[in-house]
C-alpha cells in the first residue's frame, strides 16, 4: 500500500536571508542545509521540516504567496503565544474554540499566515 510519509513545504521567498531570520530568530528554527546557487534552503524544528526558495525559471510566472495558512500543531501554545506576540505581526489572538482547539496566527516576514493550535483537552496535561 501506498503511504504518504511527510509534507515538507517550500515557501517561496524574494529575500532568502530575511526569511531563513525570521524563522531561525523568532521561531527557533534550525538551518539544515543551504544552496545559494539554487537560492534555496532547508530548515527544522523538532519534527517539522520546511524548505525555503526563491521561485526559478519554471515558476517566474507566480506570485509569492499562499491562498491558505501553514498550521503547526504545538504544545504548550499559551506559553507560545507569550513568546511570540511580540516578535511578529498577529493575524489574531490566542483563543478558544468550539472546535475544540486553543490557537493564535502570526504573519511570517513574507505575509504567510502562521498558526498554532493545541487541543483543548491537552491544556493542563502533563505529558
Amino acid at each position: 500500500m501506498i503511504q504518504f510519509t511527510a509534507l515538507r513545504p517550500i515557501l517561496w521567498t524574494e529575500n532568502i536571508d530575511e526569511t531563513i531570520g525570521f524563522y531561525m530568530r523568532v521561531l527557533g528554527f534550525t538551518l539544515v542545509d543551504r544552496n545559494d546557487d539554487w537560492q534555496w534552503a532547508s530548515l527544522r524544528k523538532d519534527e517539522i521540516y520546511m524548505m525555503l526558495s526563491q521561485p526559478n525559471q519554471h515558476e517566474r510566472n507566480t506570485s509569492i504567496g499562499f491562498s491558505g495558512s501553514f498550521y503547526f500543531n504545538v504544545n504548550k501554545v499559551d506559553e507560545l503565544w507569550e513568546e511570540l506576540k511580540t516578535k511578529a505581526k498577529v493575524c489574531y489572538e490566542i483563543e478558544s474554540f468550539e472546535w475544540g482547539m486553543r490557537e493564535f496566527a502570526i504573519y511570517d516576514n513574507n505575509g504567510y499566515i502562521l498558526q498554532f493550535g493545541e487541543p483543548i483537552d491537552n491544556i493542563g496535561n502533563t505529558e
